[in-house]
């Protein structure tokens, strides 16, 4: 459930925090993900870990790690877990620049669907993507998330507005997908 050929997702511990500051403060990374884009000092990236992610009641996050390497590379999370309306939203960034756009982030964010849908019986799975970041944008369509509308100007970066997409996918539209990702 949790790996793949190439990719291993484990619980997000208290010994990522380095790993992932040094993700938080490139901004390279975090242009296409990151709303606030700001540098963190280490200890608001420790408070933000500790308080955040691992002391969220309503998410769980995953760093997805190179089964070849053993490289942690980037971190999925799934938050705001509603289960009494089986609704979640998904949030995946894959930090090691040299992993970008070689298929990790598709095998880790499918890996995640897997559970969300056929362990946790999810109904539905939403995320946000920047409209600029028409790569993502193209992942998650082949994956099967929908365009569900967009919050319009809603995000300023490299001195212009751009919108915030919101996309989801329901289970019975994932399960049902035959081109879905297969291990």
């Amino acid at each position: 459930m949790f790996q793949t050929k190439r990719v291993r997702l484990r619980k997000m511990e208290v010994e990522d925090i380095p790993t992932y500051h040094a993700w938080r403060n490139d901004m390279e990374v975090m242009i296409s993900t990151n709303p606030a884009l700001d540098l963190y000092s280490f200890q608001e990236t420790e408070e933000f870990v500790n308080g955040v992610i691992l002391g969220s009641t309503d998410g769980k996050s995953y760093m997805i790690e190179d089964r070849l390497s053993d490289q942690t590379i980037g971190i999925t999370s799934l938050i705001h877990i509603d289960m009494k309306n089986r609704n979640a939203e998904c949030i995946i960034d894959i930090g090691e620049k040299e992993f970008h756009g070689k298929g990790y982030g598709r095998e880790a964010l499918t890996m995640l669907l897997d559970y969300a849908f056929q362990e946790m019986n999810l109904h539905r799975v939403s995320l946000r993507v920047f409209s600029f970041n028409e790569k993502a944008i193209s992942l998650y369509e082949k994956i099967g998330f929908q365009h569900e509308g967009s919050s319009r100007e809603a995000l300023f970066r490299n001195g212009g507005w751009h919108d915030i997409c919101h996309m989801g996918i329901l289970q019975g539209e994932y399960l049902d997908k035959e081109s879905h990702f297969s291990k």
